[in-house]
C-alpha cells in the first residue's frame, strides 16, 4: 500500500507541474505519446521554464528526491546545461526532527546519557537537512562542538524511494529512445552508493580528517577538529565553527574582509586540494562554507569528497594549459593519450571538434572565462567520441563550477587564469623534467636503500637459480634422449629376434 501511494504522489507531482513535455518527445512508442499528450495538464506552473518546474517538483518530492536532483547537477555529461545549472539551486532544508529522538539516537549510538558525553547540549538544532540535524554542545574537556545525528528510521524510507527509482529507470530504459545513453540505472546506482555512503558519519569523519591534516596551520582555510570519542556511523561530533556565511557579502564588507584576496583564496585552496593533495572537499556551496574574522575560509560538511590520481591530475594540466594557450592539437591528443577516445581517433579530427567548440569561449574577456565551462565543454567533445567521463572528474568539474561561482560574488572581476596559470606551470614543471627525476628518487630511496645491501646475495641466487635450472633441463633431456635410445634399441632388439624365430 506504501508503494502504491508514493507512487499517486510521484504521477500527481507530474500532473501538477506538466513535466510530461520533458519525456513524452522522447518515448519510442506512438501510441504511448498519443495517450499521455491527451491527459489534461496543470496550468499553475504552465509560465514557469521547464528546468525550474522539474527542480520545484523534486522538492516537492521530499528529501531523497532533492538529493537526486543534487547528484544529477554533477552529471552535466549526461544533461543539458540548463538542467544542470537549475538542479544545483536545489536546497536541502527540511524541518528539525524532534530533540528528543535527537537525544535517543545519540545515546543509543555513543552507549552512553548525554548528560555522560556532553557537560552542555543544546536542545534545539542550529541547522536541519534532509539526513542528519546538527546541535550545539559543549564537552567536559570545555571545547564546543557540533553534534551531527542521523535522522532515525531513515533507512527504510530511503529503500522504497530507491527501489522506485530503479523500477523507473528500467522503464526510462525501454520506453525511451536515448534511454540507454542516459544510463538511467547506473545513475540510480551512483546516487545509491552516495546516499548510504553519506549515512556513514564515520565516512564522513575520516574526509574530515584528511582536509585538517592538509591543510593544518593553513592561512586560507580552516578545517574542524573530529573527535572520535564521540562519533559513531550514527554521530559525528567536530569542532564548533564561528563564522560569517560567505554569502552574506553585506556582513563581510562591513567586517572589514578582504574579498578580492578571500576570492584568490577560494581558487587557490581548490587548486592546491586538487593537484598537490588528489584529495578534494567535493560540496563547496555556499551553506557549506563561512569566513573567520581573519579573512580564512571554514570548511563544514564533508560528506562528499573526491579523489585524483596522478594520472588524472596529469591529464587535467596538459588540458588547461594547453586550452588556454589555444593549443588544440595538444587537447585533442590528451583525449587520445588518456585512452578515453578510441585509439583509432585521428587526432586532426578530435582537434577539429574541439576547437569548433572552445575557440567561441575566448570571444570573452579572459576574467570571464568559466574553468567549468571549459570542462563541460570537453566533455561534449568527448561524449561525441563516445568516450565515457570519468566520475571523479564530473565530480571536480561541479565542484569547479561552485568556486567559480563563489570567487565571482565576492570579487566580479576575478580572473582564475591569472592565479591558476602560475599554480599549474609550477606543477607540470615539478612533475617533468629534472626536478621530477630528483624528486622521485627521493622518494624511492627507503626502498632502494633497502634494496641495494642485498642485490648481490639476490644475484648469487638468481644466476645459481638460473644454473640449477639449466641443469634440471639438461638431466630431463638426456633422460628424454636416453629414452628414445632404448626404444630403438628394444625395437631393434625384438626385429631381430622375429627375424630368428621365423627363418
Amino acid at each position: 500500500m506504501k508503494w502504491f501511494n508514493r507512487i499517486k504522489t510521484i504521477f500527481r507531482t507530474l500532473y501538477l507541474f506538466n513535466l510530461s513535455e520533458l519525456f513524452v518527445p522522447y518515448i519510442r512508442q506512438d501510441w504511448l505519446r498519443r495517450l499521455i499528450g491527451k491527459l489534461p495538464q496543470s496550468a499553475e506552473y504552465a509560465g514557469e521554464p521547464l528546468p525550474v518546474r522539474l527542480r520545484l517538483a523534486l522538492e516537492s518530492l521530499g528529501p531523497i528526491f532533492i538529493k537526486f536532483g543534487q547528484v544529477l547537477s554533477t552529471r552535466p555529461d549526461l544533461i543539458p546545461h540548463p538542467y544542470a545549472v537549475e538542479l544545483a539551486k536545489l536546497q536541502d532544508k527540511v524541518p528539525p526532527f524532534d530533540a528528543q529522538l535527537s537525544r535517543t539516537q545519540i545515546e543509543k549510538s555513543l552507549g552512553r546519557a548525554i548528560g555522560d558525553l556532553y557537560a552542555e547540549f543544546e536542545t534545539e538544532p542550529v541547522a536541519s537537512a534532509s539526513i542528519a540535524q546538527v546541535h550545539k554542545a559543549r564537552l567536559y574537556s570545555g571545547e564546543t562542538v557540533a553534534v551531527k545525528v542521523l535522522r532515525p528510521n531513515l533507512v527504510p524510507v530511503i529503500e522504497q524511494d530507491l527501489a522506485l527509482m530503479r523500477f523507473g529507470a528500467a522503464w526510462i530504459e525501454r520506453l525511451f529512445a536515448d534511454g540507454k545513453r542516459l544510463k538511467p540505472r547506473e545513475v540510480v546506482a551512483e546516487f545509491d552508493k552516495y546516499l548510504h555512503d553519506e549515512l556513514d558519519l564515520m565516512r564522513e569523519a575520516a574526509n574530515a580528517s584528511q582536509l585538517y591534516r592538509n591543510f593544518q596551520n593553513s592561512d586560507m582555510l580552516i578545517v574542524p577538529k573530529v573527535f572520535y570519542d564521540y562519533c559513531s556511523q550514527d554521530v559525528l561530533t567536530i569542532e564548533w565553527m564561528d563564522g560569517t556565511p560567505v554569502s552574506d557579502v553585506a556582513t563581510l564588507k562591513s567586517g572589514g574582509i578582504d574579498l578580492e584576496k578571500l576570492a584568490d583564496y577560494g581558487v587557490e585552496i581548490f587548486f592546491t586540494q586538487v593537484f598537490r593533495d588528489g584529495f578534494f572537499h567535493a560540496d563547496m556551496h555556499p551553506g557549506n562554507i563561512l569566513v573567520a574574522p581573519d579573512n580564512r575560509y571554514i570548511a563544514l560538511d564533508f560528506g562528499i569528497v573526491g579523489t585524483l590520481t596522478d594520472y588524472d591530475k596529469r591529464y587535467l594540466a596538459i588540458n588547461f594549459l594547453a586550452f588556454f594557450n589555444r593549443d588544440y592539437h595538444r587537447v585533442a591528443t590528451a583525449h587520445i593519450e588518456s585512452g578515453w577516445v578510441p585509439a583509432d581517433t585521428r587526432a586532426e579530427e578530435l582537434e577539429a571538434a574541439v576547437r569548433s567548440v572552445c575557440e567561441p569561449i575566448f570571444n570573452k574577456p579572459i576574467s570571464q572565462i568559466s574553468f567549468g565551462l571549459v570542462l563541460m565543454r570537453l566533455f561534449e567533445v568527448s561524449r561525441r567520441f563516445n568516450v565515457e567521463i570519468q566520475p571523479q572528474l564530473v565530480l571536480l568539474q561541479k565542484t569547479l563550477l561552485n568556486i567559480e561561482g563563489l570567487g565571482r560574488q565576492l570579487n566580479p572581476d576575478l580572473d582564475l587564469w591569472a592565479t591558476a596559470k602560475p599554480f599549474l606551470t609550477k606543477w607540470m614543471n615539478e612533475q617533468i623534467g629534472p626536478k621530477a627525476l630528483l624528486n622521485n628518487l627521493k622518494n624511492e630511496a627507503p626502498d632502494w636503500a633497502q634494496i641495494l645491501p642485498a642485490l648481490p646475495r639476490k644475484l648469487n641466487a638468481l644466476v645459481d637459480e638460473n644454473r640449477q635450472q639449466e641443469m634440471r633441463d639438461a638431466y630431463i633431456h638426456l633422460v628424454k634422449v636416453q629414452q628414445r635410445q632404448s626404444l630403438w634399441l628394444a625395437a631393434i632388439a625384438i626385429t631381430l629376434l622375429l627375424i630368428l624365430l621365423f627363418k
